[in-house]
């Protein structure tokens, strides 16, 4: 039975789950809301609430950052990707697997995040180039990255909360490639799910078999003017075409508020006229240069001369000041000197009333300025990504791309083989030991820049894991992870073990499809904890099940930060996570559930 403190402490961690699922505030500061109201009750302690932020899994995540950046900045991953995507068109099937086993490969040893920052825009000019859609490969992208994020102990953020978390109860961790007997099975089933169904099942275009049949993919939308001395007017646009305005398809036409639909049928054109027009990224410079239309928004740059303006991307980051205001309180113009061309928002495109619009940590931005605009954001946190939609920037002398891949193999290898050293004064060859020395080099050779070092590294996310130990202690203080347990036990009681493995995967995996995947892992642990010591079974077959289903974010778009990134630039609806996703989540929680508990035995 749950005692006083139990219910409140179950009160306050549905609060939390609610708060973090409306996004009422970033993770970080709802976790340490909830750590400061258990606190103040006198259900943790300040040791409790602070120890945290002395686990050796939370700092190591922290440290990791800083070698993740040192890999970026190096412009190592720019080359292999250049290097690696395939030159021609092939069957779905086959290009799928060349693009997401070696992006599962890196993001096995790097942050998610920045591997996605830095493929997308070169998948989505890759695609371009082939006349592919887009959408059929950038869900793929960031589904690689949490496939691959299973199969070490540095894949992802989440592994090493778990791994702290054993720690800290008086376990032994896991080690470097201890999560890849499970991890490999998993990613080897997702990336043939995906290249399988992919085709039918993911947005955009479906991509013919037969490789020589070349469809005009048109990945990029644009709000032109008829204007009053346009030799356009009483033209007519027959099925969304017409030969004036060449390689631009005619969406729709809004004439004084009035949408008209220009599919089918023909439609004469007026002054003032409105078009939304689809094309190729290439369509910029002739829709600037042509005198008969004008791109909306174009007024309010007329001082820029036409030949240095270029569309870009630029992707909202948590850290963006103008998150939550309106375009006209915040003045973006006046800020960065870039027009405002369209927005993408899950899945919508939204080019009207723009100045009366909210900001949101995720909008996809699609802008009208100069390279200056790179020059002074292209490495602001301010923005997740940051993209010139016809090219990409590679960055790194020869040197440092050498240097960072020789740093980053120290570290695997040393983390690797430093279980199998003799400690000598207490000191410890593992992962932090390695990634510490990483992190100096990377600095210290000044392939990071020692001035923007803290720039790296996600703030809100250490918080995030530094009070989600604060909370996995409170429920066991509380007796509501024993409780909890109990109900669970009894749940998958007639399967033993194993039924009580599935219900913990199932409800991390829920968990981590609503809220973040380190507060999902935190809150699940101490209950997979409590059922192992009520069923008499060791507890690590729990503990790994935690690991990957607290990965294992696939049907939405807000349970892992890649997602979130691909949505945005991807132009994806939340349905299309779910229905290529769901299937995914299936599939791994059986693998999970037959082959955990062959590998670690109860």
């Amino acid at each position: 039975m749950l005692t006083t403190e139990g219910y409140i402490v179950l009160g306050v961690l549905i609060l939390m789950i609610a708060a973090l699922f409306e996004e009422i505030m970033r993770p970080g500061l709802i976790l340490f809301s909830a750590t400061t109201v258990l606190l103040a009750l006198g259900i943790i302690s300040d040791k409790d609430a602070l120890g945290g932020f002395a686990n050796e899994g939370m700092i190591t995540v922290g440290i990791l950052f800083i070698v993740s950046e040192g890999v970026r900045q190096s412009g190592i991953l720019n080359r292999l990707a250049q290097s690696y995507l395939p030159r021609k068109r092939g069957k779905m099937i086959f290009l799928l697997p060349r693009i997401m086993l070696p992006v599962s490969f890196i993001s096995a040893f790097l942050n998610n995040t920045p591997v996605v920052i830095i493929f997308a825009p070169i998948i989505k000019n890759w695609t371009e180039k082939l006349n592919l859609s887009s959408q059929k490969f950038l869900i793929p992208l960031s589904y690689a990255t949490i496939l691959g994020g299973m199969c070490t102990l540095i894949g992802t953020s989440t592994n090493l909360v778990v791994h702290g978390l054993m720690i800290d109860n008086g376990y032994h961790g896991f080690n470097m490639f201890e999560l890849g007997k499970i991890g490999l099975f998993v990613t080897a089933a997702g990336t043939l799910y995906i290249s399988l169904v992919g085709n039918w099942l993911l947005p955009g275009k479906k991509i013919l078999f037969n490789s020589k049949c070349r469809t005009d993919y048109k990945d990029y939308s644009y709000d032109i003017i008829i204007p009053e001395f346009s030799n356009l007017i009483g033209l007519e646009v027959k099925n969304g075409r017409m030969k004036e305005l060449n390689g631009l398809l005619i969406r729709s036409i809004n004439r004084d508020g009035n949408i008209i639909e220009t599919k089918k049928g023909a439609f004469t054109l007026f002054e003032n006229d409105k078009l939304h027009v689809d094309g190729k990224s290439d369509r910029l410079n002739y829709i600037l240069s042509n005198e008969n239309i004008q791109l909306n928004g174009l007024e309010l740059i007329n001082n820029l001369p036409k030949n240095e303006l270029k569309q870009y991307e630029a992707v909202l980051s948590p850290r963006f000041p103008g998150v939550g205001k309106t375009l006209t309180e915040y003045n973006f113009y006046e800020h960065y000197q870039a027009v405002i061309l369209a927005i993408h928002r899950n899945g919508e495109r939204i080019t009207t009333n723009l100045g009366n619009l909210k900001l949101k940590e995720g909008d996809n931005l699609i802008l009208l300025t100069t390279e200056k605009f790179i020059q002074s954001w292209g490495d602001s946190k301010i923005f997740y990504l940051t993209s010139y939609i016809r090219d990409y920037k590679t960055t790194g002398t020869f040197w440092k791309k050498w240097f960072a891949f020789i740093i980053l193999l120290i570290m695997i290898t040393g983390a690797t083989v430093g279980q199998f050293l003799d400690s000598k004064k207490g000191i410890s060859f593992d992962m932090f030991y390695f990634s510490a020395i990483a992190a100096m080099l990377m600095v210290w050779m000044k392939i990071v820049p020692h001035q923007k070092y803290t720039k790296a590294v996600s703030w809100d996310l250490l918080i995030t894991i530094a009070f989600s130990f604060a909370l996995s202690k409170a429920l066991q203080n509380s007796g509501t992870a024993d409780a909890i347990a109990h109900a669970t036990i009894n749940i998958g009681k007639g399967l033993g073990p194993v039924g009580v493995l599935a219900a913990i995967f199932l409800i991390t995996n829920i968990f981590t499809e609503m809220i973040t995947n380190n507060a999902a892992a935190a809150i699940v642990f101490p209950i997979a904890l409590s059922a192992a010591n009520q069923l008499g079974v060791d507890p690590k077959p729990f503990f790994v099940a935690i690991a990957i289903a607290a990965s294992a974010s696939f049907s939405t778009p807000i349970g892992f930060q890649t997602n979130l990134l691909v949505q945005s630039i991807g132009n994806y609806r939340f349905r299309d996570y779910l229905r290529i996703g769901l299937p995914l989540n299936i599939i791994i929680l059986i693998i999970s559930v037959l082959l955990i508990p062959l590998f670690w035995h109860f």
